[in-house]
């Protein structure tokens, strides 16, 4: 099983177009939730349509992620990135992970990149 990558707004469109063998969308995207989004709207609406999160949100989204599963939900994972981290970085990890994707390594958990950086 292949993942489906969800991009926050905030990652570049570029990053979706480098990868055209992935199913990667990206907030504001139709069918995907619009630009300025609550946090825990995303987390619902991955959940819901089984994507993966990418963002750089490692200020908000850990603690918006504790509550959105103590109240029973999951996620399918979040990826997190530095903010200025390069569009090749995210490339090759999102190639490696795509590649070897076992859901139950990413569910309900964020995984922090490049490996154990937080």
């Amino acid at each position: 099983m292949k993942p489906r990558f969800l991009l926050d707004e905030h990652l570049k469109r570029a990053i979706q177009e480098q990868l055209p063998e992935m199913h990667i969308s990206r907030i504001g995207d139709e069918g995907t939730p619009p630009f300025g989004t609550p946090d825990p709207n995303i987390l619902a609406w991955v959940e819901h349509n089984n994507y993966v999160l990418v963002t750089n949100n490692r200020t908000t989204m850990p603690k918006h992620l504790t509550e959105h599963l103590q109240s029973g939900r999951h996620v399918p994972g979040i990826l997190c990135f530095p903010q200025r981290t390069p569009i090749g970085t995210y490339i090759m990890e999102l190639r490696g992970i795509w590649s070897t994707f076992a859901p139950e390594q990413y569910r309900d958990v964020i995984r922090y990149f490049p490996q154990g950086q937080r």
